[in-house]
């Protein structure tokens, strides 16, 4: 969410960053924002001027009377409570005002990066660079739910009928590998210097409406029936959440946090045949990295956070490329974002596992997050980035880990959380 102060004095810059993002129908908020904040400080003003006239006029009700002048302190008395009406007239007002301009801020996108290219959707996304070479074996790669169910690892069928579709059961030693990427994250982000954190999986409506914007909101969250809670979709939400109205001294920055949670999304939209199986699903678990810190901090913040991820997955021998979102497809809080894509040997292509993205102050004016320092209070900058989510992850893992046999190689990194296992062998009743 933008200053107004910002959008005040910059009508013409908060305009042309709508249109680069293509959202020219916001346009008319611009002006509609102004017109409301010049009327709310008009309001202020003749608030002002009538509290400061009623204290006056109120202090000459008991010298008159004490002249006897009893008519003109009843009339005194009168302007006194007109003056108290009109107020709390204005009053009624200004609130329903401020709420208008509230509603609008929340829905004009914040002021992007100028590096970030300008774009219309995710076609348009820019490759910045790319670690690990690409490798596409000699024997056909089958489609991640048939690997899976070659090493008994996964139930579908029986996930649909109790849940419906978006679930699955993973199994054995497929369940095994789902959680000892997480554990191996973990650890990977701890060692990295952030603190592992378990959050709330539950979040109040004033949390999920200063991270995300409405849109956002209704495509993503499901809400708990009765009362005011939703399921996270991100640990993020909650992680950010965790500041909320906080002050935190400077020197306590940043804040450097990591968190395991599982998530909850509903999906909306259809989507292509890439994304059967559990490429897009109602559940799944992540390890999550969020930095809080000073403006001048963020963009460096930033490169470190999804370099991070690139990290780890190449420690699994998994080819990534990172790929600048364009403006178009940067969500309204995002001043800045990065995908983080696997490698797939079966599709020929690269696939999304991870964003990284710089909200700079907008969640924390949203949130009321601020740093205190020598020099007074101000906003903090926040960040989120996805170390791992599986089971989607799992889709590149096995592709690139997969022996011609159906086994799959467990790479040096993850055995410890294997038990010790280099290989996950194919059962013997599916050989």
């Amino acid at each position: 969410m933008l200053d107004i102060k910002f959008v005040r004095e910059n009508p013409e810059v908060v305009k042309q960053n709508i249109r680069n993002k293509f959202q020219d129908e916001k346009l008319p908020l611009v002006d509609e924002v102004l017109a409301l904040d010049k009327e709310n400080r008009d309001i202020k003003q003749e608030v002002e001027a009538l509290r400061a006239s009623r204290n006056k006029i109120s202090k000459q009700i008991g010298m008159l009377m004490g002249q006897g002048k009893k008519e003109e302190a009843e009339e005194v008395k009168r302007q006194v409570t007109a003056n108290a009406e009109r107020v709390e007239e204005l009053s009624a007002k200004e609130k329903e005002v401020e709420a208008r301009i509230r509603e609008i801020m929340l829905i004009i996108p914040n002021i992007i990066d100028p590096s970030v290219p300008i774009g219309k959707d995710d076609s348009e996304n820019v490759e910045l660079q790319r670690f690990g070479d690409p490798f596409v074996p000699d024997f056909e790669i089958p489609y991640h739910t048939e690997i899976m169910e070659k090493l008994n690892g996964i139930d579908m069928d029986a996930a649909g009928r109790v849940a419906g579709n978006g679930f699955y059961y993973l199994m054995g030693d497929i369940a095994r590998l789902h959680s000892a990427v997480l554990s191996y994250a973990r650890d990977f982000m701890i060692n990295r210097g952030f603190t592992y954190c378990i959050p709330p999986y539950m979040i109040r409506s004033n949390v999920v409406t200063g991270v995300m914007s409405f849109a956002e909101m209704d495509a993503m969250m499901y809400k708990i029936e009765g009362e005011d809670l939703f399921l996270i979709g991100t640990s993020e939400h909650s992680m950010i959440g965790k500041f909320i109205d906080t002050i935190i001294p400077e020197e306590e920055l940043p804040k450097t946090l990591t968190s395991y949670s599982p998530c909850f999304r509903k999906e909306k939209g259809a989507h292509g045949i890439e994304e059967r199986g559990v490429y897009r699903i109602h559940q799944f678990e992540k390890q999550e990295m969020i930095v809080v810190c000073k403006p001048e901090d963020s963009m460096m913040w930033y490169d470190r956070l999804w370099q991070n991820t690139v990290d780890y997955f190449r420690t699994l021998d998994i080819p990534v490329r990172t790929l600048e979102c364009c403006s178009g497809d940067l969500a309204d809080l995002k001043v800045k974002s990065c995908d983080v894509e696997a490698w797939s040997p079966r599709q020929k292509k690269y696939f999304e596992v991870g964003s990284c993205s710089n909200l700079g102050d907008a969640q924390a004016r949203r949130l009321k997050i601020r740093i205190s320092g020598k020099n007074g209070k101000y906003l903090a900058h926040t960040l989120n980035n996805t170390c791992v989510a599986p089971p989607r992850m799992l889709i590149a893992f096995l592709e690139n880990n997969l022996n011609e046999d159906g086994s799959v190689r467990i790479p040096e990194a993850l055995r410890p959380y294997m038990g010790g296992m280099e290989v996950i062998p194919v059962p013997e009743n599916k050989k």
